[in-house]
């Protein structure tokens, strides 16, 4: 398994570069295409760009240690969960039947302006009536799907590159 060896330090850039790549292309979608993210896809924007950056320090710190680098394999684990959560949950709520998911009311603007950031979270999570729209697919997947497999796939790409045993 000699193809698996991979630097931490290349590895973890690589990470962080496939995030800025995804979000990239969430941008791309949304001014050149012009999709309108609803409220899950803006909280995967977050976690994905999150993951980015732990991604990013975890290159940048570089430890020598194994220790070292489980810690930052756990922190890409923990982070990564956040994203595929709300991915997740966006493609349950696309595979519901239409109309059976309630709306979240207002924008997502006025409730970070309104709400505890705690509440705003429950309305979206519990809510989102708006997300259950598909306006992309590709492959026979929406958006949130394709999100759940890159997150998924990255925190693979995290144990395997920072929680593994350096060989010899």
């Amino acid at each position: 398994m000699n193809f698996l060896v991979v630097n931490r330090r290349l590895g973890n850039l690589a990470g962080a570069l496939v995030c800025a790549a995804m979000m990239g292309y969430a941008i791309y979608a949304e001014r050149v295409l012009g999709f309108e993210p609803c409220p899950l896809c803006m909280f995967q924007r977050v976690g994905v760009s999150a993951l980015g950056v732990i991604f990013l320090l975890a290159a940048a710190h570089n430890p020598a240690s194994l220790r070292g680098a489980r810690g930052w394999g756990v922190a890409l684990l923990v982070t990564a969960a956040f994203p595929a959560y709300v991915a997740g949950r966006h493609v349950y709520i696309q595979s519901l039947p239409l109309g059976s998911v309630p709306a979240c009311g207002a924008s997502l603007d006025y409730m970070l302006d309104v709400f505890p950031f705690t509440t705003v979270l429950q309305k979206v999570l519990f809510g989102a009536g708006e997300c259950q729209k598909i306006d992309w697919a590709f492959l026979g997947l929406a958006m949130p799907a394709w999100v759940l497999l890159g997150v998924l796939a990255l925190a693979a790409w995290a144990a395997l590159v920072n929680l593994r045993r350096p060989s010899q």
